[in-house]
């Protein structure tokens, strides 16, 4: 098991893929075992090499907590799960200044996320105001619903800088959508000038190896800019709100493996929800959460989700021997 590890890191610092079969070993390798640390130890030393020791955060936004009628099995915001019982949206006021409180803690990356059939145009509109209103060198983003070549391209025009769109793990079983619409949608960011962002999620126990590689390829297939991986995050009430997250262990493997795989493409691995463990298994990046957040039964629209800010995150990544970058 020693020799796929050094195999994978030797191709990942050389920029060659990782076959299918090599990524579902590196994830069947047993948590308790000294390949694992081992493991981590590699995706750490191609993290520091590809990203220059540069770390960055990501600022999500969730624009409306509203029922969403497509739902989606381990999302709080479904319909079905009448978990959301006051409806409440950020005004465009309340968005342009928590992007700019994102600005000024040094994030990066800033997406705002809706749910499914929130207008794309409004979205655009709301974009062009935030680019005259707060200045910086941030990069703004979209969480959206599906859409094609035309409206890829309008939306760069408007001053979209990423999309933030992936096949789900167990996409048209655990979802209401089409996998094919997921895939479509993906092709028309690669044909237009928008950056993608797609980690691999939402990972839970019910996830086979064999997915979890289907799913990392496809987002390299796709030219993902920013990938990683994001914990299924148990919320009562849903239909997959009674099975357990998957362990810190289990998340930091998938980080290592995906930093692996994906190193002769990208340089940034994002990890969701944050832990030490994962920075030192080759993460990078993580997200800050305000708003709306389907992962959870209650909206924060006055503070961050579970408390976890810009300053909280840039200490655990300075610890690891990271410089925070607010640009690329």
């Amino acid at each position: 098991m020693n020799n796929i590890i050094e195999v994978a890191k030797e191709k990942a610092l050389n920029k060659k893929p990782l076959s299918r079969e090599e990524i579902i070993e590196l994830l069947s390798i047993d948590e308790n075992s000294e390949e694992w640390d081992l493991l981590g130890k590699a995706a750490f030393e191609v993290a520091q090499k590809v990203s220059d020791g540069k770390a960055y955060l990501w600022g999500a936004m969730g624009v409306d907590y509203k029922p969403c009628n497509m739902n989606c099995d381990f999302c709080s915001l479904g319909e079905a799960w009448n978990l959301v019982t006051e409806e409440k949206e950020y005004t465009d006021e309340e968005i342009i200044e928590e992007v700019r409180a994102y600005v000024e803690e040094g994030v990066r990356w800033i997406v705002l996320r809706t749910t499914e059939f929130y207008s794309l145009d409004v979205l655009a509109e709301l974009i062009k105001r935030i680019r005259r209103e707060v200045p910086g060198n941030y990069e703004i983003g979209l969480n959206v619903g599906e859409f094609g070549d035309e409206k890829a391209n309008t939306l760069s025009q408007m001053g979209v800088n990423f999309i933030y769109h992936s096949l789900r793990l167990g996409e048209g079983k655990a979802t209401r959508f089409n996998p094919q619409d997921r895939l479509n949608t993906l092709g028309a960011i690669k044909r237009s000038p928008l950056d993608l962002v797609y980690l691999v999620e939402p990972i839970g126990i019910e996830h086979t190896n064999e997915e979890i590689a289907d799913i990392c390829l496809n987002a390299i297939e796709h030219d993902a800019i920013v990938t990683g991986a994001m914990a299924r995050i148990p919320v009562e009430g849903t239909p997959l709100g009674k099975y357990p997250q998957i362990s810190e262990k289990r998340l930091a493997q998938v980080i290592a493996v995906t930093r692996l795989a994906s190193a002769y493409k990208g340089k940034d691995i994002c990890v969701h929800p944050f832990t030490e463990m994962a920075v030192q298994f080759g993460a990078n990046v993580t997200v800050i959460e305000t708003g709306s957040v389907p992962r959870d039964k209650c909206a924060c629209f006055s503070q961050k989700w579970h408390n976890f800010d810009a300053f909280k995150a840039k200490s655990i990544f300075e610890r690891n021997s990271y410089v925070m970058c607010a640009s690329r």
